[in-house]
């Protein structure tokens, strides 16, 4: 270890090192060694050699060294392998990179304001035709049913985030096995996204059983031919189509593999966001009373029934549900273990306060682990405990919390921080709100009582929003009557 260098835990198993216990559970793991180590360390994890930085307080000093700390090359790499698609750096795509970063303008600002009635109308769509499908031979739609609230919430928000972003692929609704095609395409991504965490940690995919297999079917689904006939994809998906074709080197199925990791994006953190949204608000009578109150009292409507007519919500009425937001934004808070990972770009001694230096090597990672501030109970006060309202403060957004008497600037990390954080985000959001909206517009949901409270499952250490280790079961049904009327003031 040189000067200047934090302390090193590196473990007995060579190349391993500590990656059996992060994985396990990466939050009580870094806890403990900063509880012996300090604030700062470094650990060796499955043949990286990481430094961890665990103060909330020095997260603005380790942002800001861009130059020396870069983050494009580690999702660069860890994206194509994942994927199968040649690396976008790698010199035979000049400008490909930022001109894929500016299309990310397409799910922000005012063309978010256009997806947000398409989400709409699409949620509605989907979770009536859910209805209809899961009450035959059963009962009325408006009978009770049963079922996995995880499921459920990756039901809707799998076919109606596809159906917004890619279109409508044309009516030929089974695959050979007489499987629609939709529910396939649920059940492929379902069984990759098992071995996503592996992937991402290098691990070849030849090892990963018929995984291969499996992305190699997703991927052709998103086959250029396959997708010109498709109809009313998203400005975002039609604009990505073109810069791709604008390429000779990059191949059919190169162009595919492309499409197939935005879908991945769009919604493999944002089903297990919806479901602990969901579970949440459920398991809080009085988080559910005032959530459904704000969203009725701010579109203005009466609850009557929903079967025939869409609730239109605009993105300002959205923007408008303070405490909608504070209760996504609190289960977020309770869910997320995105890591926030730079690569050392040279050997550099990095300033993070006047009292605070830290030497670091060139081909290390810097690492920031947000989940140890959103449960730091000098930042929440019971950080383990959902408050629907933490987030709001004299009816406006809450956005002053401290820790040893300073403000934080980097509190509440689930989309990254700084040049580097998550393009969609806003598009994320916009949908969590949705589907909240629609599903407590729409029906009754109760869990089922007895049950055992929801657990993390903490294998997906650093990834994102993650699901729940358990299954939780609840019953629903549509709102009785139908349809809830809309005001002709809220059409676009």
């Amino acid at each position: 270890m040189r000067e200047g260098e934090p302390p090193l835990i590196k473990g007995w198993i060579p190349f391993l090192g500590k990656a059996l216990e992060f994985r396990k559970d990466s939050h009580k793991f870094l806890q403990r060694l900063q509880e012996k180590h300090g604030d700062i360390f470094t650990v060796l994890i499955a043949g990286k050699y990481m430094t961890f930085v665990m103060n909330p307080l020095l997260y603005p000093a380790v942002i800001k060294h861009g130059k020396q700390l870069d983050f494009h090359e580690f999702s660069d790499a860890a994206a194509s392998t994942t994927f199968g698609y040649p690396a976008v750096r790698s010199g035979r795509f000049p400008g490909m990179s930022e001109k894929i970063l500016k299309l990310y303008l397409l799910l922000q600002g005012p063309a978010l304001t256009s997806l947000t009635p398409r989400m709409m109308g699409n949620l509605q769509l989907v979770l009536r035709h859910h209805f209809s499908m899961t009450s035959q031979g059963v009962g009325p739609e408006s009978d009770w049913q049963g079922g996995g609230l995880y499921e459920f919430c990756e039901c809707v928000m799998f076919e109606a985030t596809f159906l917004t972003l890619y279109g409508q692929p044309p009516h030929a609704n089974t695959n050979s096995e007489g499987i629609h095609w939709i529910d396939a395409l649920r059940e492929n991504f379902r069984k990759f996204d098992a071995m996503f965490p592996l992937l991402i940690a290098r691990i070849p995919i030849g090892l990963l059983g018929k995984t291969k297999a499996i992305r190699e079917e997703l991927i052709k689904f998103f086959h250029p031919c396959r997708m010109a006939e498709w109809s009313s994809p998203s400005e975002f998906v039609q604009m990505r189509t073109e810069l791709f074709h604008q390429y000779d080197t990059l191949k059919d199925m190169d162009r595919a593999a492309h499409h197939f990791a935005i879908l991945w994006a769009s919604v493999g953190n944002t089903i297990p966001a919806c479901f602990w949204c969901m579970y949440h608000l459920l398991s809080d009578p009085q988080a559910l009373a005032a959530v459904r109150k704000e969203i009725i009292d701010v579109i203005g409507v009466q609850e009557e029934p929903i079967n025939t007519h869409d609730v239109t919500l605009t993105k300002e009425l959205l923007d408008q549900m303070i405490y909608l937001e504070s209760a996504i934004n609190e289960s977020l808070r309770l869910s997320s273990v995105s890591m926030n990972i730079r690569v050392v770009q040279e050997d550099v001694c990095l300033q993070l306060d006047p009292q605070c230096s830290v030497c670091v090597r060139k081909g290390d990672i810097v690492a920031l682990h947000p989940q140890s501030t959103h449960l730091d109970p000098d930042i929440y006060p019971h950080p383990q405990r959902y408050q629907f309202d933490r987030f709001v403060k004299d009816g406006k957004e809450k956005t002053d919390f401290y820790k040893a008497n300073q403000k934080i600037r980097y509190y509440r990390m689930p989309f990254g921080s700084g040049a580097t954080k998550c393009p969609g985000r806003f598009f994320a959001i916009n949908e969590l709100k949705q589907f909240v909206c629609i599903s407590l517009l729409m029906c009754d949901m109760q869990l089922v009582v007895g049950q055992q409270k929801a657990t993390l499952d903490t294998s997906r250490a650093g990834l994102g929003i993650l699901p729940p280790a358990n299954r939780i079961s609840f019953r629903y049904r549509l709102k009785q009557g139908s349809t809830v009327h809309e005001r002709e003031a809220l059409q676009n």
